[in-house]
């Protein structure tokens, strides 16, 4: 029986996937799973959306506000079911100075720009070049990932009262016990309750998400910001709103990928490109700060709370504007040791732990393990995954490139004698710019006999580079007045050689 394989199935999602909302909906168990992990990511989200609009320099509802409409927007739009996007730190950080510079008119008018971006980069197939990140990279990006998750609880982990440590103990105690006991609940969602119960019931004097900045107490409304419509204006936005379309995406598109390999689905990445488009033109026009997936949030939602549709994002987006607004005097009483707490505990879940284990380190090729160490340095130093994403793959491609130049071999013979002598010169390999830069070097030009051929019937002929090496071979063949017989080009080495040869040089 004939077994077909498709390497490059059609993205998109499954028919089982499509209906797993319906499943969900009408299992009461699987139900209660989303909701009660939507209310978790809302919990954990408040804070940070407040802490990312300081970043930003905004008002906290600008952050809040955005994290409501970014989750509800990519619940219907994204292509990746229990992914969280809300308001970010890194793209809070890109889009920043332009607040200070311009204002919040010229700062929102720019969020809505880069979901225009976005949505045209989905347009292009940008989605589709995440075929090319490496294994390597993408190890490196989970562990920056869960080294900034932990670092960036610190603040609310030095100089506070020392009542929060044990309380973030007794916090990581929950989390990781209760689930042997059920998984019924959340075990981040039962950390937060009783230590919330705890601090009111016995007033103990910790930090609390109210201590983060002022909740909103009004609804969102349609936001058009007033800025001229002029090339002056675009001028202004563009930069800042092209760094965050391409920041936002690539966060976006690794951590969607990430949730593929926990849950085993695939995702459809396209659909995820423009769907963060148009969630950041949404977020915009209620006068949002934008953003992108949040990695540590997802994570709470699919691996510490088991999550797996859009009704979890929708139902943590839908409960972010209903606690900030309506139970805002609630929220703010939680203790942010309880929150601390459930992000250290995603932050070891996260880390590929086996990924550093000596006898992992011990058959992984040098070259693999160096990526993940310069992915994970670049992103850590930077406090931006994209800037070390991309210095990754950037050292993943020199460092293909070198191995795969080492594999080109030349052979030399000589046959007959006097007149009668050739030169037989084998060349066997891929010849691209880093392995026929030193072809040149590798002929014997002066002691080799008037004829000479040179067969690539094991080679290929990749770029304009080894062309061009090629024709400096056969003209210093020329040189010595001796003949050149160039042999075994595949078909489309032979037509790039047709097309280019003698033309690559100001002299040719």
């Amino acid at each position: 029986m004939a077994t077909t394989i498709h390497t490059t199935p059609p993205e998109g999602l499954t028919p089982q996937q499509r209906q797993s909302v319906w499943r969900t909906l009408k299992s009461p168990r699987l139900l209660k799973t989303e909701l009660l992990a939507g209310l978790v990511v809302a919990l954990a989200l408040i804070p940070e959306a407040i802490a990312f609009s300081i970043i930003a320099g905004v008002d906290p509802r600008v952050g809040l506000f955005a994290s409501f409409t970014m989750a509800v927007s990519i619940a219907f739009l994204g292509g990746r079911p229990a992914m969280i996007s809300a308001a970010t730190a890194a793209t809070a950080l890109v889009i920043a100075p332009l607040v200070q510079s311009h204002g919040l008119d010229y700062f929102i008018a720019a969020v809505i720009l880069a979901g225009v971006f976005q949505v045209l980069m989905a347009v292009l197939g940008v989605a589709k070049l995440m075929r090319f990140i490496p294994r390597s990279v993408m190890i490196g990006f989970v562990n920056a990932l869960g080294i900034l998750i932990f670092t960036s609880q610190l603040p609310d982990l030095i100089g506070v009262p020392w009542m929060v440590y044990p309380m973030v103990a007794a916090g990581l105690i929950i989390i990781y016990l209760l689930p042997r006991i059920t998984t019924a609940i959340p075990a981040p969602l039962v950390a937060i309750v009783i230590l919330t119960a705890v601090a009111v019931i016995f007033a103990v004097d910790v930090p609390t998400v109210g201590d983060k900045g002022e909740l909103p107490d009004a609804l969102p409304t349609v936001f058009i910001p007033d800025v001229p419509l002029t090339w002056e204006t675009f001028q202004i936005i563009a930069p800042f709103a092209l760094g965050m379309a391409l920041v936002g995406l690539l966060e976006s598109l690794m951590t969607a990928k990430l949730v593929d390999d926990i849950t085993d689905t695939r995702s459809n990445k396209t659909r995820e490109s423009w769907g963060q488009g148009a969630a950041n033109i949404i977020t915009g026009f209620f006068g949002g700060m934008g953003g992108c997936a949040m990695v540590g949030q997802t994570m709470i939602n699919v691996k510490a709370s088991q999550a797996r549709t859009r009704i979890s994002t929708f139902t943590a987006g839908v409960l972010i504007l209903i606690l900030s607004v309506t139970l805002g005097d609630i929220v703010a009483m939680i203790p942010m040791a309880a929150l601390v707490a459930v992000m250290i505990f995603v932050s070891v879940a996260t880390f590929d732990w086996h990924s550093i284990r000596p006898s992992t380190l011990g058959f992984m090729p040098k070259s693999e393990t160096a990526v993940m160490v310069i992915t994970v340095i670049g992103t850590v130093a930077t406090n931006n995954l994209a800037i070390g994403v991309i210095l990754g793959v950037v050292t993943a491609m020199v460092m293909f490139a070198q191995r795969v130049s080492r594999f080109t071999k030349i052979t030399r013979t000589i046959t007959g004698d006097g007149d009668e002598a050739v030169a037989h010169y084998t060349v066997a390999g891929e010849l691209f710019f880093a392995s026929s830069n030193d072809l040149y070097t590798l002929f014997h030009y002066a002691e080799d006999p008037q004829h000479v051929v040179i067969d690539f019937s094991d080679s290929h002929l990749w770029d304009a580079s080894t062309i061009a090496a090629l024709d400096s071979v056969t003209l210093k063949y020329q040189h010595y007045g001796k003949a050149v017989d160039i042999r075994g080009l595949n078909v489309a080495s032979r037509a790039m050689r047709a097309r280019m040869t003698r033309r690559l040089d100001s002299e040719g």
